[in-house]
Order: structure tokens, then sequence, then C-alpha cells
């Protein structure tokens, strides 16, 4: 079996979390970055001729008034620019970066699809900066599990069961009250 096979590249993983606000780039083959997303977004851009990559994980696309430090880390603007700026860093070209982006789902009805704005400002940001999108899973209402692999690009996703998400709550009708005859009170 080779060193990278599916079977034994789990088992010999550095796993990496990325969490909201983080960002993190490497070159080694052993390192599978980890995150779970809700509307939240994750990118992950390599350049697979420098064997470079890196995940990112946002809160919201940006944060309207331009700031650059403390909370800006939860912006997608700050994240993609961190991101893309630290695989420039490691060797990679921009003209040979790829990119993959989940999340960005709607978890609560009644609320601003916030998730659906961050899927369109990641779509965006990256077509704007001229790197292409090779796969997406974003939208829907259930959370991500995402795992990638920086230097193949490989990628594994699992939807995490919401509790409140419409196609996940599965309750019997109630059958119907009988009719009370007047006068009775039935208390339960």
């Amino acid at each position: 079996m080779t060193p990278f096979s599916h079977n034994d590249d789990t088992e010999r993983a550095v796993k990496v979390h990325v969490t909201q606000g983080e960002s993190h780039v490497t070159g080694d083959p052993q390192v599978v970055m980890t995150t779970v997303l809700g509307s939240c977004i994750a990118a992950c851009i390599r350049d697979p001729q420098a064997g470079v990559g890196g995940m990112n994980h946002f809160l919201l696309p940006d944060s309207g008034d331009g700031r650059t430090g403390g909370d800006a880390v939860r912006y997608g603007a700050y994240a993609m620019e961190v991101l893309i700026n630290d695989l420039l860093k490691k060797g990679a070209r921009r003209e040979r970066m790829e990119a993959k982006i989940f999340g960005g789902a709607k978890l609560f009805d009644g609320l601003s699809d916030v998730g659906a704005s961050n899927a369109a400002f990641a779509e965006r940001f990256l077509r704007d900066e001229g790197i292409p999108i090779v796969s997406s899973s974003t939208g829907g209402v259930s959370a991500r599990r995402v795992e990638f692999w920086p230097t193949s690009g490989r990628v594994r996703q699992r939807l995490v069961a919401v509790d409140n998400a419409p196609q996940d709550v599965r309750r019997p009708v109630p059958p119907p009250m009988p009719a009370v005859a007047s006068g009775d009170v039935d208390l339960f």
C-alpha cells in the first residue's frame, strides 16, 4: 500500500481543526484540515503544482465598515485575503490556484439567509480574483463536517443532522380528538 492511499491517509493524518475566524496553510501531505459549518463558509484553496493548500472559515461576507483587526477575522473579505496571501508565502502562484467551497446552509426559518449571502460572496470573490471553483457544496438546511487534504485536494463532506431542519423532523400527526358530548369536559 502506498503511504497516501485512502485507507492509510486517515490513520496517519495530522488533524488541524479550523474554527470560525481562522485559516491554516500547509504543504505537509499528512495534514488534514477539518471544520464544521452551518451558515459559515470554508474556502479550501490549493496550488496543485506547489503542493500547498489551506482552509479558512468565516462567519459573514463583510463587516461593511472596513474593519481590519479583532473582529475582522470573522469576515470573508479578510479571511480570503489572509488565506491567499499565506498560500503565496508558501510558494503558491495565483494563476495555479483552485478552490472548493462549502457551507452556507440556512439553519433557521424566519431569519435572513446569511448562508446564501456568504456563498454568493465567496463565489464572487474567487471569480474576481481569477481563482476557479472546481467543486462546491453550499446552501441547503444541514450543517456540514468537512475534511480537506490540502496537498492532494481531496475533500470529504458529511451532512450533520439539524434538529430544526424541515426534512429531518418527522413527527406523526396525532389522531383527531373524538367529538365531545355537550356538557362533558375531558381534562388531561
